[in-house]
C-alpha cells in the first residue's frame, strides 16, 4: 500500500483525513497520522482499517525521521514554524511533501535542493492562501489567453459565522484562531495600489477604511485592507496592474465597533499590565479611561468614544459584559490584547450547534480590445456541525487532494512553489466543486477601483 503521513490532527485536519480514507481502498493508500496528542489521531482515524495513530513529537528527532522514513508522501498541518524540520527529513529520505501555510524564508532555501531530487514541496494549498491562489490565477490566466490586459484586482476573504448561528450583535464568533483576529492589522500599514498610486493605512485608521461587497444570497459585508496586499504581485504576473487589493471581510458594522478597541488600546500586545489577574472587566476598561470622581465607566467610555446612548454600537458593548464588576481576568501579567480576547471568548465562542462559514470575492478588471470589462468571482462554503466546518473543509480538501494528485504522478514540477500553475490549480478546483466549493462568476460593468468613476 502507498503510504501518506499526515502531521498533526487538530482542527484543520477533519476533512483531509476523511478524504483520504474515503480513498484508500480505491487508490490503495494507508494513511498514518502523527500527533503529540494520540487521542487525538486515533479520533481522526476511528479505527479505520487502512489507518494508524501514532504518537509523534516533532521536536523527537529520531521518531520523527523514522515516521518520514515510512511515508511515500507527507502532509504536515503543524503550526508554520515547525514545518521546517519535517522538510529537511523530507530532502533527507526523498519525500514529497504538503503544507497550508505560507512559505517560509527557511522553507524556500529549500527549493533548490527540492528541484535537485525532483521533489515536490507545495505550500499555501489551504483556504487563504490556497483557494484565494487557485481561483484568482485560473480566471486572470483565462484573460491572458484570449489577449486581456488585467488592471485591476481585488480579493477578499472571511471566516465568518453561518446566517443561521448568528446570534450576536457583531454578527461575529471566533470560528479560528482568536489571537489572530485581536492581533489583526498590527505590525506595520497596509499597503496596497489604487489606480496606479501606492496607498498606505496606518493601524490606528485601519477599521475607518473600508469597503462593501454583496454577495448574492448572504447580503452585505464590509472589508478592511490586508497588510502587504501587494505580497503576490510579481507571483501573480501583475507588474503593471493598476489596482491590486486584498483584504479580510466582517459583516457591516463590525469594523467601527472594533475600532474602539483599538482606540483605546485594547488591542495591544506589547506590554503587559500589572495586577491583572485581580482586575474584574470593569477595571480593566477603566485602566484606559480617565479619572473621574463622579462620572461612571459607562458614562466615560461613551464619552471619550463620542458614542451615544442610542447608538448601536454602544449595545455592542454592554452585549459583551465589558462592564461587569464580577467577570475577573484571572490572567496573571497579560497584555491587553490577551485579556481582551478572555473577554471576547466568554461571547463568541462557537457553541456546540454552531456553524461556520467561508466567503470569498475576487473582483478582475481588465482592458480587451480597447474595452474595459470586469468579472466579479464569489464563494460561499457553509460548516456542518464542530468537526465539520467550512474552514476545515475549504483548509483541509485542497490538501488531500493536491496530496493524492502528487502521489498520482499528476502534479509532478519540483521544487518548494505554490499552487499558481494550471498542472496545480485545475484539477484541485474542478474535483473542489464536487464538494461544493464553487465559485460563481458574473460579469459587471467596469468602474474601476472608484464607483463614481462612471
Amino acid at each position: 500500500m502507498r503510504k501518506i503521513l499526515v502531521i498533526g490532527s487538530g482542527k484543520s485536519t477533519s476533512y483531509l483525513i476523511k478524504y483520504l480514507l474515503d480513498k484508500s481502498a480505491s487508490e490503495n493508500l494507508h494513511i498514518t497520522v502523527g500527533d503529540l496528542n494520540v487521542e487525538s489521531a486515533e479520533k481522526m482515524v476511528s479505527y479505520h482499517a487502512n489507518a494508524s495513530a501514532i504518537t509523534l513529537d516533532v521536536f523527537d528527532k529520531t521518531s520523527r525521521e523514522n515516521a518520514v522514513k515510512n511515508a511515500d508522501i507527507v502532509v504536515s498541518m503543524l503550526p508554520a514554524r515547525f514545518h521546517i524540520e519535517v522538510a529537511k527529513d523530507c530532502i533527507t529520505y526523498n519525500k514529497n511533501m504538503v503544507t497550508a501555510s505560507y512559505v517560509s524564508q527557511d522553507m524556500q532555501d529549500l527549493d533548490e535542493q527540492a528541484k535537485s531530487k525532483g521533489l515536490v514541496f507545495m505550500n499555501e494549498i489551504g483556504v487563504d492562501p490556497g483557494i484565494d491562489h487557485m481561483s484568482a490565477m485560473q480566471v486572470i490566466d483565462q484573460i491572458r489567453d484570449k489577449g486581456g490586459k488585467i488592471i485591476l484586482f481585488e480579493s477578499f476573504t472571511g471566516g465568518l459565522i453561518a446566517p443561521e448561528s448568528d446570534t450576536n450583535l457583531w454578527n461575529y464568533k471566533f470560528t479560528w484562531n482568536p489571537r489572530n483576529v485581536v492581533t489583526a492589522g498590527q505590525g506595520g500599514a497596509a499597503k496596497f495600489l489604487q489606480e496606479n498610486t501606492y496607498k498606505y493605512i496606518p493601524y490606528n485608521r485601519l477599521f475607518r477604511r473600508t469597503e462593501f461587497l454583496d454577495v448574492e444570497g448572504f447580503g452585505r459585508f464590509e472589508a478592511y485592507a490586508n497588510r502587504d496586499s501587494l505580497k503576490y504581485q510579481s507571483v501573480y504576473g501583475l507588474d503593471n496592474i493598476r489596482t491590486l487589493y486584498r483584504g479580510t471581510m466582517r459583516r457591516v458594522g463590525f469594523s467601527r465597533a472594533w475600532q474602539v478597541f483599538v482606540a483605546l488600546g485594547m488591542t495591544d500586545d506589547s506590554y503587559t499590565i500589572d495586577d491583572s489577574e485581580n482586575m474584574s472587566y470593569r477595571d480593566f476598561v477603566n485602566a484606559f479611561l480617565p479619572y473621574s470622581p463622579t462620572d461612571s465607566v459607562e458614562l466615560k467610555f461613551r464619552h471619550a468614544l463620542k458614542i451615544d446612548q442610542d447608538d448601536i454600537i454602544w449595545d455592542k458593548f454592554v452585549e459583551l459584559d465589558i462592564f461587569s464588576k464580577t467577570k475577573m481576568v484571572e490572567l496573571k501579567k497579560a497584555t491587553p490584547a490577551q485579556i481582551l480576547q478572555k473577554i471576547l471568548m466568554d461571547s463568541w465562542t462557537l457553541d456546540p450547534e454552531d456553524k461556520d462559514m467561508i466567503v470569498m470575492y475576487h473582483k478582475f478588471g481588465y482592458e480587451l480590445d480597447g474595452k474595459k470589462h470586469q468579472i466579479d468571482a464569489t464563494m460561499v462554503t457553509l460548516g456542518e456541525d464542530q468537526t465539520y466546518t467550512a474552514m476545515a473543509k475549504t483548509v483541509g480538501l485542497p490538501v488531500a487532494i493536491a496530496t493524492l494528485a502528487i502521489l498520482n504522478g499528476k502534479i509532478k514540477t519540483p521544487g518548494v512553489q505554490i499552487p499558481i500553475t494550471k498542472e496545480v490549480y485545475t484539477p484541485i478546483l474542478k474535483e473542489l466543486e464536487d464538494y461544493g466549493i464553487v465559485f460563481k462568476e458574473k460579469e459587471v460593468p467596469y468602474l474601476g477601483y472608484n464607483p463614481l468613476n462612471v
